[in-house]
């Protein structure tokens, strides 16, 4: 192939770019073979000529096609190069949020500094059991697969972590470790996994250390080894650490931290337990405030102390021991103050009282003037003598530090010490699994021993794994059969001569310090002249000779040489060793209880410390002479890194290789030129380049027909798969050395599947462009056949349209000659009207003035004669007023004269008397004569009197005479007058009645005029108040709907609210039964447990090795009944038993039995609770039908208000229509209008109608008040005793006194109607009370006298019994006729019917009594012959009956009438086990389904126990039940896994507890029973409580029967549901990488969905054939439906390769091939279809546009059932098969996120494939007798006896 076949015009390269290191590009041109240039144009639209290297002549990298981009595996890209990897990895990273990536062996894990959803407990069941390759790269894929190839290998594994600072080592490590404990469990009762989890946040405490890279970075290197028993369960663990940089403890630079334990120390400082360490804030101390950092954004130390404590305490290192560290660790703290300040140039000297001094004093137990004396001092010692000198103050400070790191190094040490022992157990490792968290190769400005050694030990893995690498490609290459050469590939083994061989940097540093007066400038001048001209590694930097430069693998370091030796060194002062030694504090002894002396060679003063290796058991050579040199930093770790590396080689290695995107910790952020860094430096490109330098891209056969199955020919493609790939690849590529055939792959040389790729892209394309040629062609002629039509269509109704207007032309032609002579007959016929009416006009305008003259002559003569008649009146009244004036006068004068006169009279008799009284005052007999003289004068007074009246009478007379002639005088006067003055009166008058009559002519215009005014005014009025009238009828109308639809809308409300509640309280049962579910679950467990314990404690066989993933046991399900008894009979069984239980520690056992009684307790609360939720529930239902029964009496006010209002307005309306009638009517004074007037009746009618109008709305509102009324009666009868208040809220209401009247008199007739209600019930009450008080005097008496005749019968014969109950039935019979017949004659003759018809009966079975009788006494003589024919000895008549039963008799086959059966079944009770065996354990439950009515165990398990019921022997009852339970148990245990045998008991078990529910007597489970059925009821016992138990035990028989399909259909859902095609040729096959997925292709072997259907049929089949409850059965269904929809996504959701649009077809094809399946069954209501939904919606995601913003919104409308991060998800894995497709832009899933930020949903990426619905049973009475069951001969139950 080529170049120029690969480089043409559009195709993509990359080349380089000094910003981004590569940039895509285009070329716009072909290239040639010797072109010395490239016709490029860039992304951005830039031409650009891209200059080949003259020399190589070597072209820029290919791009990879855009299907592959973003592949799992570095390793299935075509072009494999640096470019191709970096752009994957920057795709999957930032486009998809993608962290890990496979390429090859090694797992690309790359920082995002963001908490991501993928690490939870169902991403770790997700993974487990998986192949590394068929779920997406992730640690935990990584983990799996070294714990797989543990267990099938039997070999050691390791997980190699590496990365630079910040990188994510320690936490990919932790998720790792957190994965084998979870998925492994514990073998001992101590939870080991959580201790090895828990020494996490304690060495992070004091070995993790903010950075500028990292707020979280190890400052050491650790290799935990995480060990596993021969059940490759976690026993324990051990860690060994390397290199812990202890100069961070005295310093820090800025930005950084000290370790994290003294900041949250510090932090803690307020709490009273560390009050005594004198601590405060960190910015106080020197050790804490050198980095100006001491806060990390989000992180509370305060919190992460008390972590720490916790996981202290875990690890079983006391309270003690904890603040002992603590104290250790303030100490050194405050050593860090201790300010050392100059006494001369060559001393120094410490002020006294040093408060941090003392602190440090006190707190490590040493003495102040000791420590002041070795601070400031040095001992230097010769062979004879020993000097103290002093330290200057330089000096002296690093002594100071140097103790200080020493010490921490010497805490660290203990720590790791102490963990290490939490860790360790008794029990025998079998294998483990090490994950080395280490750091990763480091370049700086300036690099020194710490870098030196970093590199060193990279080297030294990175030579590890290229051979690791390498060994894998021979092994699969010869595992092939192919031929293949050695791949050239870097070794490093020459820099690692440099560094550790003989006369290597590492041993000329050794020599070095070994020297006296040795230096770092004198060890640079060795290594110059060792290793600048012999070795090519080596290299002395240009400007500097203190300084040299290695040539690593990834690159080059220059080292500077300043600190080297010190360092190597890392020594402290002797005396301040011994000094602390002699500490009363224990702890900081047995710290320094194995220290060696550290003296220097030469006695020099150390300096500062770097990284050093502190080794976990302590070194014994240390126990030699002090004088003896400890080992240098070098050599301990080189031989620490050789320990190492023997571990890893002589275990199975995994690779993790994490990536720090940036340096600014941006979320999500990729820097292209530091990740092509860490990439070179860790290693990856090498693997990259092995690769390619090989066969990198492998298919299998079947693969390879698939993909390129286009570019055969049909006479290509042969019945061998194998010969047919041969074949056409010999054609394609005619290189043979670009591939190789082995025995299951074809090997491809890089970029050879590209070439393929181009092949198949360019074949399908033709063939598209042949068929849009085609459809374009089809179009093109539909559209000229459409057009043709078209035109002949319009040419028809273009003609038909003419021939239309000529039609209509005609039609207008005829009409217009008919208009014209009927419109000139009409003018002519107007004209000829128009004279007639003038006419008529001017005849009726004549009239009328005629009339008009005669009626104003008329009507003057008429208003002369009232005028004179007026006139003519008026002086004769004047005339009488004025006689009548005068007479009285002359009365009053005569009065007055007359009343002057007697007071006259009367003054001059009141003086005399007077006179009299004073001059004869107190004289009684004077005064008695006075009093007569008063009585005399009294009388004559009256007599007076009287002849004055008489005067009076005669005078009035006389002056009435003299008035008539006075008044005739007058008359005659006036006449006279009169007459004089006539002519000049009559003429004024004249003259004033023309005044008068214009001036009433005028009014009577203006009267006429205000009338005509007024008549308008009043029918505008009028006319209004209908309109008004209709708004309010449509008002009425308005509120009527407004009050229907209120109520309609509160009935809805109410109705929804309730439903929401019920909805509510369902959820809320259905989790409370699933709690107590998962606590029976737990119970369960719980009794496997002790079961294990049990076995333990019985056998002490040890089980084989053998490979188990989890802590499955077989289940015990023993009964809580049981377990005291059985474990009272396990203790006194066998003391060796006992023995064996000293050993296991029985506190486990003692927490068994606490558990078990705490989840007893807990399932009675949960029972309780049960019973309260739903009680809360009938209340809740209560207050909402009282809250709708209020809000209907508060619609109800409402309405009442609203017809108030209306009738309201309709009364002042009444009232103002009553005014303007009564202002007509007044009218009529005036004359405006007369009464018969047609205008005035015309006004009067319509008022009237308007009145009739208003008194019909005003009957309407009146039936609605008096409904409202009604209404208001009726809620307010039923709530009459509880509220009161609302009739006195209604009665205010009230407002006129009519309505108080109705409402009162309303209330008067409820209170009566109430009154004669309540009496008549109690009289109805007093009446039942004495009747029933009759019936029962009569039964006692009727029982006195059953007790007397009983009595009597007992004493007769058998015959004569007989007799007297038929002779006393017929009494009684005819006592009840007697008193029948006096009541009522036609019940007395029914009733003679039916005795006579029950004496019928009675006779007849007295007869067949008879009959009988005579039949036993018959066989009584035939046995009594047979008897005495054997010899017994007796005659017939000597043998009594009692002594034939004593005697042996030989079984006989006797023929005999079977009896009536009861339906119970008899068996001894030493007879149990054998029913418990032959029944339960020993049954073949195939044999019983197919042969035997379904449950039949049950049912005689049922009548055994009716039985024991009938005999009253609760005993048995408890023992059978007891035994039943603990046999079905066993069972389960015995064949848990058997589908068919689970099935079986848990029909049973239900069917079982149905029966207790159907014949326990209680009325609500009797409904549907027969009468014979409830003569079976059990009569002595209520088992409602082991009711609860079989229901308890039914609930773990489903719980295992869902575990055991789990188990089944779990390998079928991922082959049948997402990798088979069930449409074959939809989705095609991409490459794939080293890591191989399982093929789409059904092979031999393979699931298919076709699997997963007959599956489940076989499910239903035998469940049907077991008689399982049909509402059991769907819940069966709905849960295997959920297991198959939580597993297919969470797949999808795992797996890019499967998110694509072909696939999503194949998923909506095989989800409607189950819901036909469930079609078919029946079975659609059962609602396992929702519970597809969410697997539905993916497959709806995959297939529909993702581009637009109407996509967008389509989309969140239509995952409603998809969480928002599955959703994202989805969309982040989406990816094209095929070059057609498109992938989803960045943008679009942005636009998702940002529409479904507001939805609350779940955070949890995968469905809980462990969720288990709560199941119910309902209750399903069976219709079979009991008493018509066989019992087959084949169940072996012979010792049973028919009852």
């Amino acid at each position: 192939m080529a170049a120029s076949e690969l480089y043409t015009k559009s195709a993509r390269v990359w080349i380089p770019d000094a910003e981004e290191v590569w940039k895509s590009a285009e070329l716009s041109k072909d290239y040639k073979n010797g072109d010395v240039s490239l016709q490029l144009m860039l992304e951005d639209g830039t031409n650009l000529e891209h200059k080949l290297d003259p020399k190589t002549k070597n072209l820029p990298y290919l791009r990879n096609p855009d299907i592959l981009v973003g592949e799992n595996d570095l390793t299935a890209l075509s072009y494999l190069h640096e470019p191709a990897v970096l752009h994957n990895l920057k795709v999957r990273f930032v486009d998809s949020k993608l962290i890990y990536t496979y390429c090859g062996i090694v797992l690309v894990a790359i920082n995002p500094y963001e908490t991501l959803p993928i690490y939870g407990t169902d991403i770790i069941n997700a993974y487990s059991g998986q192949n590394m390759g068929d779920m997406d790269p992730h640690i935990f894929a990584v983990a799996e697969e070294a714990y797989k190839q543990m267990a099938r290998d039997e070999r050691n594994q390791s997980i190699i972590v590496s990365g630079e600072s910040g990188a994510g080592k320690t936490v990919s490590a932790k998720y790792a470790m957190r994965y084998f404990a979870t998925v492994s469990g514990s073998a001992s009762e101590a939870n080991v996994e959580e201790k090895v989890l828990a020494s996490n946040p304690i060495m992070e405490a004091i070995g993790n250390a903010k950075t500028t890279r990292n707020d979280n970075s190890s400052r050491f290197g650790k290799y935990i080894e995480i060990g596993f028993d021969n059940r490759y369960r976690i026993i324990g663990a051990n860690m060994r650490t390397y290199l812990l940089e202890k100069s961070r403890v005295v310093f820090q630079a800025d930005e950084e931290r000290n370790y994290h334990i003294f900041y949250q120390l510090c932090a803690s400082a307020h709490l009273p337990e560390f009050k005594n360490l004198k601590l405060s804030s960190a910015n106080d101390f020197v050790y804490t405030r050198q980095g100006r950092s001491p806060v990390i954004d989000g992180v509370d130390d305060t919190k992460e102390l008390c972590t720490t404590r916790h996981a202290f305490t875990l690890l079983g290192i006391n309270e003690t021991y904890q603040m002992g560290l603590f104290q250790v660790l303030a100490a050194i703290l405050h050593l860090g103050n201790v300010e050392i300040k100059d006494r001369d140039s060559d001393s120094s000297v410490i002020p006294p009282n040093n408060r941090h001094l003392t602190a440090f004093c006190d707190l490590v137990g040493v003495s102040y003037q000791d420590m002041t004396q070795w601070l400031c001092h040095r001992k230097l010692k010769t062979a004879t003598e020993t000097y103290v000198k002093t330290l200057p103050r330089l000096q002296a400070t690093n002594a100071r530090d140097a103790l200080s790191k020493h010490i921490y190094a010497k805490l660290f040490n203990w720590i790791v010490e102490h963990v290490n022992k939490a860790l360790i157990t008794n029990v025998k490792q079998h294998s483990f699994i090490g994950v080395l968290d280490i750091y990763g190769f480091e370049t700086f400005e300036i690099n020194s021993f710490e870098q030196f050694c970093i590199n060193y030990a990279n080297e030294k893995l990175q030579q590890q794994f290229n051979m690791h690498v390498f060994k894998l490609e021979q092994e699969e290459y010869m595992k092939e059969q192919i031929p293949w050469t050695l791949i050239d590939f870097y070794d490093n083994q020459p820099c690692i001569n440099l560094i550790e061989a003989k006369m290597g940097i590492l041993d000329l540093l050794d020599e070095e310090c070994k020297m006296p007066k040795g230096s770092d400038d004198s060890w640079a001048q060795k290594l110059y002249n060792t290793h600048l001209k012999t070795c090519s590694l080596f290299e002395k930097p240009r400007m500097s000779n203190r300084a040299f430069i290695i040539q690593h693998f990834a690159d080059k370091v220059e080292y500077q040489c300043d600190g080297f030796l010190e360092k190597n060194k890392d020594t402290v002062n002797e005396e301040q060793i011994n000094v602390l030694k002699a500490s009363k504090f224990d702890l900081l002894v047995e710290l320094f209880q194995d220290e060696e002396k550290a003296t220097s060679p030469t006695g020099q003063v150390p300096g500062t410390g770097g990284r050093t290796r502190l080794s976990v058991k302590p070194d014994k050579s240390r126990d030699k002479s002090s004088k003896e040199h400890k080992k240098t930093v070098g050599c301990q770790f080189r031989n620490s890194l050789q320990m190492l590396m023997e571990t890893l080689n002589a275990t199975t290695p995994h690779y993790v290789r994490c990536i720090k995107p940036n340096d600014f910790k941006l979320a999500f952020t990729f820097d292209p030129k530091r990740a092509v860094q860490q990439l070179r430096a860790c290693g990856v490109l090498e693997t990259i380049r092995i690769s390619a330098a090989g066969f990198p891209s492998r298919w299998t056969y079947q693969e390879f027909f698939s993909r390129y199955r286009v570019l055969m020919k049909q006479k290509d493609v042969l019945p061998d798969k194998k010969l047919t790939c041969r074949n056409v690849l010999e054609k394609l590529v005619q290189d043979q050395d670009k591939y190789q055939f082995g025995k299951t792959k074809i090997f491809f040389r890089a970029g050879q599947v590209a070439y393929l790729e181009k092949l198949r892209a360019d074949k399908l394309r033709a063939a598209c462009i042949r068929i849009q040629k085609t459809i374009r062609c089809w179009l093109a002629r539909k559209k000229y056949l459409r057009k043709r039509s078209a035109a002949i269509t319009i040419q028809r109704f273009t003609r038909g349209y003419q021939a239309r207007c000529l039609a209509k032309f005609m039609r207008r032609t005829q009409a217009a000659t008919i208009i014209q002579k009927y419109r000139r007959m009409y003018v002519e016929k107007k004209r000829y009207r128009q004279k007639q009416a003038a006419a008529l006009v001017m005849q009726t305008i004549l009239r009328a003035y005629m009339a008009r003259q005669k009626y104003q002559a008329l009507l003057r003569e008429h208003k002369a004669v009232i005028i004179q008649r007026h006139i003519r009146g008026w002086l004769a009244r004047c005339w009488y007023k004025r006689c009548l004036v005068s007479i009285v006068y002359l009365q009053c004068c005569i009065r007055r004269m007359r009343a002057r006169r007697e007071l006259k009279k009367l003054k001059i008799e009141a003086r005399s008397v007077e006179h009299f009284k004073k001059l004869n005052k107190g004289m009684e007999n004077k005064i008695m004569q006075l009093q007569r003289k008063i009585d005399e004068q009294t009388k004559d007074n009256r007599l007076i009197n009287e002849k004055l009246s008489g005067m009076e009478t005669s005078f009035t007379a006389e002056s009435e005479r003299l008035r008539g002639e006075l008044n005739r005088l007058k008359g005659v006067e006036e006449e006279a007058k009169s007459k004089t003055n006539q002519v000049t009166s009559l003429l004024e008058e004249l003259e004033r009645l023309k005044k008068e009559l214009s001036t009433t002519q005028q009014e009577k215009k203006t009267i006429e005029d205000w009338a005509q005014t007024y008549r308008n005014e009043m029918e505008k009025m009028v006319s209004e108040l209908k309109d008004q009238n209709g708004t309010l009828k449509k008002d009425k109308d308005d509120l009527n709907r407004m009050i229907q639809e209120q109520s309609q809308e509160m009935t809805e409300k109410m109705t929804r609210a309730i439903a929401q509640e019920t909805q509510q309280l369902e959820t809320d049962l259905n989790e409370e039964r699933s709690r107590y579910q998962n606590l029976l679950t737990e119970h369960l467990r719980l009794e496997e447990k002790y079961d294990d314990l049990k076995e333990e404690m019985a056998s002490s066989n040890i089980s084989k090795p053998g490979h188990r993933r989890t802590d499955s046991t077989h289940s015990s399900n023993e009964s809580e009944y049981t377990y005291n008894s059985e474990y009272a009979e396990l203790e006194e069984g066998s003391r060796a038993a006992e023995d064996v239980t000293r050993g296991i520690d029985t506190s486990l056992t003692l927490k068994l039995q606490k558990r078990l009684t705490e989840l007893e307790q807990e399932k009675q609360s949960l029972r309780n609770e049960l019973e309260n939720k739903e009680e809360q529930f009938q209340r809740a239902r209560a207050r909402d039908d009282a809250e709708f029964k209020k809000a209907r009496g508060a619609e109800l006010e409402y309405e009442s208000l609203k017809r108030q209002e209306l009738e309201s307005e309709n009364k002042k309306l009444k009232h103002d229509l009553a005014e303007m009638r009564q202002s007509l009517l007044g009218d009529k004074a005036t004359g405006a209008g007369a009464p018969g007037s047609p205008a005035y009746k015309v006004l009067l009618e319509q008022l009237n109608a308007s009145c009739e109008e208003l008194d019909v709305r005003k009957e309407e509102v009146l039936i609605l008040r008096s409904q409202l009324v009604s209404q208001k009666e009726a809620m307010a009868h039923k709530e009459t005793m509880t509220e009161p208040s609302i009739y006195a809220q209604d009665v205010s209401k009230l407002k006129d006194a009519d309505e108080l009247k109705s409402a009162c008199i309303g209330l008067k007739d409820t209170n009566r109607l109430l009154e004669q209600q309540l009496q008549s019930q109690r009289r109805s009450y007093d009446s039942e009370v004495e009747s029933l008080r009759g019936e029962l005097q009569n039964v006692k008496e009727e029982n006195n006298r059953q007790q007397q005749l009983l009595a009597q019968n007992l004493q007769l014969p058998p015959e004569a019994r007989i007799e007297a109950s038929l002779q006393h039935e017929i009494t009684r019979l005819t006592n009840e006729n007697l008193e029948l017949l006096a009541d009522d004659p036609t019940a007395s003759r029914e009733a003679r019917v039916i005795i006579l018809r029950r004496m019928v009966d009675l006779m007849e079975q007295l007869e067949k009594q008879d009959r009988t009788i005579r039949k036993l006494k018959k066989q009584l003589k035939v046995y009594s012959k047979r008897i005495g024919e054997m010899g017994a000895g007796q005659t017939e008549g000597q043998t009594s009956p009692g002594q034939m039963v004593d005697e042996p008799i030989h079984p006989v086959n006797i023929p005999r009438r079977e009896k009536d059966f009861q339906g119970m079944l008899e068996y001894k009770r030493e007879d149990e086990p054998k029913l418990v065996k032959n029944l339960i354990l020993e049954l073949k439950p195939r044999g019983v389904a197919v042969n035997l009515i379904p449950g039949l165990p049950s049912y005689i398990l049922f009548m055994c126990l009716r039985h024991a019921d009938y005999v009253n022997d609760d005993q048995k009852v408890r023992t059978l039940l007891t035994s039943t339970i603990n046999s079905i148990k066993k069972i389960l245990k015995k064949r848990g896994d058997d589908f068919e045998t689970v099935s079986f008991w848990l029909a049973n078990t239900c069917r079982f507890l149905h029966c207790l529910k159907q014949y326990s007597g209680d009325e609500a489970f009797m409904k549907h029973n027969t009468p014979r059925q409830n003569e079976h009821c059990l009569s002595n016992f209520d088992l409602a409580e082991y009711r609860q138990v079989i229901s308890d035990l039914a609930i773990q028989i489903y719980q295992q029967l869902i575990k055991c399909m789990e188990n089944i259909l779990q390998p079928m859902i991922v082959s049948g549901m997402l990798e088979h095609e069930t449409i074959q040729g939809v989705s095609g096959v991409k490459p794939t990488g080293l890591r191989k997925r399982t093929s789409s292709i059904a092979d031999e072997g393979t699931y298919t969905l076709d699997s997963i259907l007959r599956q489940l049929s076989a499910f239903h089949s035998t469940m049907c054939q077991h008689g399982t409850d049909q509402e059991l059965i769907k819940q069966v269904v709905k849960q295997q439906f959920y297991i198959i929809g939580a597993v297919t996504l969470n797949n999808l959701l795992l797996r890019k390769d499967m998110c694509s649009w072909s696939k999503g077809m194949q998923i909506r094809y095989n989800v409607s091939q189950l819901e036909e399946w469930l079609r078919d069954k029946s079975l659609m209501t059962c609602g396992a279809k929702e519970t597809l939904e969410p697997l539905i919606q993916a497959a709806q995601l995959l297939q529909v546009k993702k581009k637009t913003d109407e996509d967008a919104e389509a989309i969140c409308s239509m995952c409603q059932a998809l969480t928002t991060a599955q959703i994202v998800k989805v969309l982040n894995l989406y990816t094209p098969v095929n070059e057609f497709e498109e992938r989803v832009s960045v943008a679009f899933i942005r636009t998702i996120q940002t529409r479904l930020r507001d939805r609350c949903a779940s955070p949890q990426l995968l469905m809980d494939t462990k969720m288990i619905y709560p199941v119910t049973f309902p209750f399903n009475p069976s219709s079979l007798a009991l008493e018509t069951i066989q019992i087959p001969s084949s169940l072996n139950l012979g010792f049973l006896t028919r009852v």
